[in-house]
């Protein structure tokens, strides 16, 4: 033995065989592991985009004022000789002085013009104060508020002074007359941009701040102090949106260098590319390329503007890499002012970082406000270097002997270095300093294929990637690229825009101007387009017609509806889901779309999505046809027809597998609702009725037996823990219980008739928890009451309707939104609550008579309609709501209204006529805090809505929705090319996943080793405990050390090695239903729990017995028509009682097919319905053939073969791959009571196992209509288990006691006592289950006690 154990723990010995059986695990499906359930359905946060420019600006005018006094050098100045003399590359002395000055002012217009022809120039040649202030004054008024330029030569005037002064002359030239640089602010106004091209100009730009400072102060003073003088005279302009370009600092001198040009600031800023070029030149380093002289430079052919030239191409590069440096090295906001807002500003800033790198050469440092950070050492210069050299060591060759250009390899070299980025990255580093490039080379034929293809990974990357890229500024050029009609562009495109469109909806605008939507609508329309191109198309257009008018008009007049109608049926999912989406979005709000779809029977064309298999379709189609039939146009009598029937069709939903779905159907019901709220409102009040005059044989009005099972009012409610999916806990029974609300207002607790008015409301003491009213937060009809109404509908024939013209379909839809308002899902029965009550309110407020009725009286009158049919619902007809008082529910009573002059204080009608109806029990409940009170303590309402106006929020308002359309363009938004996490063998979700594998071999390995030596004695207790309610239900986790235990409506989990409680927490369950079944799904990997109670709903639970908070995955109605005759008084006893089967109903039982994914349910029905839960739907329904509940189920993926045991003691066998009619293969009638346990063995020749209440065990051959074999274990049998792999079965008796059997039918144990202290005996057994692999045995009693048995411990 000690050998064995050994061996158990080395891992050489175990890998080996341990990896054959962990394929198995890999190899099995998920279930409920989409991103559906895993996620909330909301849309994404929207990302705060500040790419778009909310200025735009031109540079309109320019003022060129040239201080040259040619032939006369300033007094301050000594120049050098030889000294640097060209202007605007003339040399002034080489013509007269005037005629100089008019050449180089001209020049100097011709180079600016280069970089803004449409601005208008000005020239001031030499001037004196009055001409430069009648320039700039002239400039500004005929700007208005754009942007006005101020270039000043000042190499003919002494420097700048130190108290912000620059030169200019007077009329005779005889003297250099000062100007204040505060008088040209006021002149030149703002937005403005100045360039001071002279030594010293350092001093300008810090005289121009404090000049600005000063304005600011004196604005402030004038806006505080009206008298103050400063407020008398006209205000200065403001100067923050100045930007200033000066030669040097203050201290400086210009270089004087004869071989560059006296006006080099000037010439980096407007011939860039020339000055570049020559400087190059001067270089050392350009002695490495042979024969380039500064003559040659000249020559270069080509013209800037044609980028297919030698000169073209430098200069085009040459806008790259500055752009990219700007890019790189500035924040992004100043790089989005300086070099994105003003076409001249950004070309005068990318060149003034020329300018720093080739002034601080000759110690020179240009100067700007807003400063920038140096970038005269970024290493792209060293790339503008190489293509430089390249070109100009092609020049002697191609002037010479006329060889062909080569182009420069550099936007290909900086494409393949983004590709590097791109391949080699990690989630978390600095953007792409090669982004601005990749976004110069889109519109360029050559590159435009590869760069785009590049774009697309990157914005793959995620949103931040999106919004880096439009902060570059790529928006333009792609808008631009839409009026291609190249095929190979088309899928990239798509991708593109459908990735900014993600991120940034705001684009539909743009892209409608455009004329975009053609361009996609084209491509939706191909057939040849791939699928997913396809999809990518259609999400763009759903976003263009979403919310959107224009879009919408635009879309039709495309023939966006039959382009999306013949794409319905398309096998791929995704564009089935976002065609639905697209069409739902065109029509809504929108009539003209509605009759277009009417017209091509749209709705019947997406009927056929309504049984998609995968719910995502189903849902985008309900969203569909929900604002098909939620337009709040006028209606005709043929659009009412096509509602009813759209109406009929949704209503088919109601069972739905999947809670998106059903949420999505209350919201196209909710539209429904509204169009036609006055017929809604008649049913209500009719329905309201029913409900008071008929007492349903309800459980929820049978007395609780208190004594005998654990009620959540009792003292194990601090234990429960709370969870996340009943935040809002509208199903936590107390709650449910108090609110008894629209029950009874007129009668007293003795029954007789009282009249309320505000006055004495507060003699009753459940008045104020009925007054359902919007001042007062809280349902009109309760849970309760709904519940109620809802099971009166299907016993009571509704067939006293009132006579007004009325149509059966709105007490249908009515019927099918009580239904969804008990959905086990609480979103869904939260926005089903919502309509409800606002119906309810509305017809209240309308049907209230306006004198004190008694309580028989009803108003037969129908509710008028209200006229404004799409406005906030919560505005209802009749008398106004009360002042506000947030906590009147629970001071028992309402604040009387001010009482207004000259006027009687308006009594309040009462709700009660048409609202009346005994409360059974009601004065039982006690009066605690309800859920929708705004308590003294605050809760989470309080204050919320204080100050909304209508608004209540227990009512919906016109516009309901789920979120679901936001949340499927989230898909567009994230990466679609990376390799999900899970696929990925380095993460940690895959290594969590190997772990987990390799314990389950372990597990089935060890246990095997176990049950193989066979099992000779079962009753060594390895745990027991108190449980904090009746066990009614236990399972074993398979291969963790936890076990499940559900009392009626909650579950316990316990870690039976530690003898620990992990978790206790709520299922969610109306009070009068109890659960009846458990299952792990995923208990190979990623478990999930499933309860199963007996009114026919499953839950499935995530995030259970860890440290977080229990989850709620999915829940849904598994059988929809349990019957409702075996749940009676009588039942609910007997199962307190004694747990003896034999009296009630079997409730809900399961069995989980984990192979397939398929859930069998059955239970007090005649069908075994069959779920399939990857696509959330119903897929079989196999009729039992039986008029007895089923009691057992047990199937077999293998063979497709399902046993059930049923309540008249037959076994019944059946094929599931055959029709309804012939899929019962076989019946045993053997047994003469009720089946325990049917149980089908897994192997291939596998026996049914089956065990009746008398305590007979049979054996029956699936081939053979005999058992084979017959054992008789004990009588009064409660419970039994198999287990699969030990042959044992344990039979719990309601004589208290266990015993074991072996498979020979011999008694192995007889456990009747627990051990340790007391050793007292063991209650009546409620429930009993064997682990699947280990010999141990949970069994539950009615003592509360649970308590496990295992083989004895040499064994283990």
């Amino acid at each position: 033995m000690k050998m064995d154990s050994e061996l158990l723990h080395s891992p050489a010995v175990c890998l080996a065989e341990e990896e054959e059986a962990d394929m198995s695990d890999w190899n099995l499906p998920l279930a409920f592991m989409k991103k559906r359930h895993s996620e909330k359905i909301e849309g994404s946060k929207a990302l705060a985009q500040s790419w778009r420019m909310k200025d735009r600006m031109k540079t309109v005018s320019v003022a060129l004022v040239l201080c040259l006094n040619v032939g006369v050098d300033p007094p301050d100045v000594v120049k050098t000789s030889p000294c640097a003399r060209l202007e605007c590359w003339i040399d002034p002395l080489s013509m007269s002085p005037q005629k100089a000055l008019e050449t180089i002012g001209a020049n100097l217009q011709k180079q600016y013009e280069n970089w803004q022809p449409r601005a208008r120039y000005k020239q001031s040649l030499d001037p004196t104060v009055d001409e430069v202030k009648k320039l700039c004054t002239s400039l500004r008024r005929n700007a208005k508020e754009e942007r006005v330029l101020f270039h000043y030569n000042g190499h003919g005037v002494p420097r700048p002074t130190v108290n912000g002064e620059i030169w200019v002359f007077n009329k005779n030239y005889t003297q250099y007359i000062p100007l204040s640089v505060y008088d040209l602010q006021t002149w030149m106004g703002s937005p403005s941009i100045f360039v001071y091209d002279c030594s010293n100009a350092g001093i300008i730009v810090k005289s121009f701040k404090q000049f600005a400072l000063q304005r600011e102060q004196e604005l402030e003073v004038a806006a505080i102090n009206p008298n103050h003088p400063l407020a008398q005279m006209p205000l200065p302009p403001s100067m923050k949106n100045c930007i200033q370009l000066a030669a040097c600092e203050a201290s400086e001198l210009l270089p004087m260098n004869p071989d560059l040009p006296a006006d080099l600031f000037t010439s980096c800023l407007t011939t860039p590319i020339k000055i570049a070029l020559r400087w190059f030149c001067m270089q050392k380093s350009a002695k490495l390329v042979p024969g380039v002289t500064l003559d040659l430079i000249e020559k270069i052919p080509g013209r800037l503007n044609d980028r297919r030239t030698p000169l073209g191409e430098l200069n085009w590069i040459f806008t790259a890499i500055t752009d990219t440096i700007a890019w790189n090295v500035l924040p992004r906001d100043l790089f989005q002012k300086l070099f994105r807002q003003d076409l001249l500003v950004a070309s005068l800033f990318r060149n003034f970082l020329l300018a720093e790198r080739i002034m601080r050469s000759y110690n020179c440092t240009p100067v700007s406000s807003p400063r920038l950070p140096p970038t005269y050492m970024h290493a792209m210069w060293q790339a503008w270097d190489l293509a430089v050299d390249i070109c100009l060591s092609q020049l002697p060759t191609i002037i010479e002997e006329g060889t062909a250009f080569r182009h420069s390899p550099f936007f290909a070299e900086q494409l393949t270095a983004f590709q590097v980025w791109l391949t080699m990255g990690v989630e978390n580093r600095n953007p792409p300093e090669q982004l601005p490039i990749v976004l110069q080379v889109l519109l360029s034929q050559v590159h435009r294929l590869r760069a785009l293809d590049l774009l697309g990974r990157f914005l793959d990357l995620g949103p931040w990637a999106v919004s880096l890229a439009l902060s570059v500024g790529i928006f333009p050029y792609v808008l631009k690229l839409l009026q291609s009609s190249a095929r190979e562009l088309r899928p990239l495109l798509v991708f593109i825009w459908a990735k900014i469109l993600a991120v940034d909806s705001s684009c539909q605008a743009d892209l409608v101007k455009d004329n975009g939507h053609k361009y996609f609508l084209s491509v939706l329309a191909d057939p040849y387009m791939p699928a997913e191109h396809r999809t990518m198309a259609v999400f763009i257009l759903a976003v263009i017609v979403n919310s959107y008018t224009t879009g919408q008009e635009a879309c039709l007049q495309g023939n966006l509806i039959a382009i999306c109608l013949e794409q319905l049926s398309d096998p791929h999912p995704l564009l089935r889901q976002w065609v639905a989406i697209c069409l739902g979005r065109i029509w809504q709000n929108f009539d003209s779309a509605r009759w277009c779809g009417v017209r091509d029977s749209a709705h019947e064309k997406l009927y056929s999505l309504l049984s998609d298999p995968i719910p995502e379709v189903r849902c985008a189609a309900v969203f569909a046809l929900g604002t098909f039939v939620g337009n709040s146009a006028e209606r005709t009598d043929h659009s009412t027809t096509i509602d009813h029937n759209v109406a009929m069709m949704l209503a088919q939903l109601i069972n739905d597998g999947s809670p998106v779905v059903r949420k999505e159907l209350v919201v196209a019901l909710s539209h429904l609702v509204v169009q036609y709220e006055s017929n809604f409102c008649t049913v209500a009040l009719q329905f309201m009725e029913e409900e008071k005059n008929y007492t349903v044989p309800s459980p929820a009005n049978t007395l609780e037996p208190c004594n005998l099972t654990p009620v959540r009012d009792s003292p194990a409610i601090p234990r429960l823990r709370s969870v996340n999916s009943y935040t809002n806990i509208r199903a936590a029974t107390t709650a449910r219980n108090l609110n008894k609300s629209l029950q009874n207002l007129n009668l007293n607790e003795e029954g007789g008739p009282v009249a309320f008015s505000p006055g004495n409301l507060s003699t009753s003491s459940s008045a104020s928890s009925t007054l359902g009213s919007p001042d007062n937060d809280e349902y009109i009809l309760s849970f309760e009451t709904i519940d109620k109404m809802r099971r009166v509908s299907s016993y009571s024939s509704l067939n006293s309707l009132i006579g007004v013209s009325f149509n059966s379909v709105y007490t249908q839809i009515w019927r099918v939104l009580l239904h969804l308002a008990a959905d086990p899902f609480p979103e869904v029965s939260d926005l089903a609550m919502k309509v409800l009550n606002s119906i309810a309110y509305k017809a209240t407020m309308n049907a209230r008579p306006q004198r004190i009725l008694d309580s028989g009286s009803l108003t037969q009158s129908a509710p008028a309609s209200p006229t404004s049919k799409g406005a906030h619902i919560l505005q209802a007809g009749g008398s106004p709501p009360m002042p506000s008082a947030s906590s009147s529910s629970l001071t028992n009573e309402v604040p009387k209204p001010p009482t207004r002059g000259g006027e009687q204080p308006p009594t309040r009608p009462p709700y009660t006529p048409t609202l009346g109806g005994q409360a059974p029990h009601s004065h039982q409940f006690p009066r605690t805090r309800k859920m929708f009170d705004k308590g003294p303590s605050g809760s989470e309402q309080a204050g919320d809505d204080a100050d909304d106006p209508g608004g209540h929020k227990a009512y919906m308002n016109a516009n309901l929705s789920t979120g679901l359309c936001d949340w499927s363009a989230k898909y567009f938004a994230q990466p679609v090319m990376k390799i999900p996490e899970e696929h990925d063998v380095e993460s940690q979700v895959r290594k969590e996943r190997e772990w987990r594998f390799l314990r389950n071999a372990r597990v089935r390995k060890q246990s095997q080793r176990i049950t193989q030596r066979g099992v000779t004695r079962l009753d060594d207790q390895i745990f027991i405990n108190r449980n904090p309610g009746v066990p009614s239900v236990v399972k074993f986790h398979p291969f963790n050390p936890c076990i499940a235990v559900a009392d009626k409506d909650s579950i316990c989990f316990w870690d039976w090695e530690k003898a620990e409680r992990l978790d206790y927490f709520y299922n969610g369950n109306p009070r009068y239903t109890r659960i009846t079944a458990m299952e792990y799904l995923n208990g190979h990997d990623y478990s999930l729990l499933l309860t199963a109670t007996d009114d026919g709903a499953l839950r499935i639970w995530k995030n259970f017995a860890d440290q977080r908070n229990p989850e709620m995955v999915t829940a849904w109605q598994g059988l929809s028509d349990m019957l409702p005759t075996t749940r009676g008084l009588a039942r609910r006893v007997s199962i307190c009682l004694d747990r003896s089967k034999g009296q009630g109903g079997a409730g809900m039982v399961v069995d989980w097919e984990q192979e397939t994914g398929l859930l069998m349910t059955s239970g007090d029905v005649r069908v075994i319905r069959i779920w399939d839960t990857e696509r959330e739907m119903k897929v079989q329904d196999i009729p039992t053939g039986a008029d007895s509940c089923v009691t057992c189920l047990s199937c077999d993926s293998q063979r497709s073969l399902i046993a059930a045991g049923l309540g008249d003691g037959s076994v019944r066998l059946y094929d599931r791959r055959m029709g309804a009619n012939e899929c019962r293969v076989m019946t045993y009638r053997e047994h003469s009571s009720w089946v325990v346990k049917a149980h089908l063995q897994k192997q291939t020749d596998g026996k049914i196992i089956s065990v009746s209440v008398d305590g007979d065990v049979r054996f029956f051959e699936l081939r053979s209509p005999d058992s084979v074999n017959v054992l008789q274990t004990v009588k009064g049998l409660t419970a039994l288990d198999i287990h699969p792999q030990a042959n044992l079965f344990a039979c719990g008796s309601m004589n208290q006691f266990i015993a074991v059997y072996n498979s020979n039918g011999d008694v192995i144990s007889n456990i009747k006592y627990y051990d340790g202290f007391m050793g007292q005996r063991i209650g009546a057994i409620s429930c009993l289950a064997f682990h699947p692999y280990w010999p141990h045995l949970a069994v539950g009693s009615n003592d509360y006690y649970m308590s496990i048995y295992s083989a004895e411990k040499r064994l283990r």
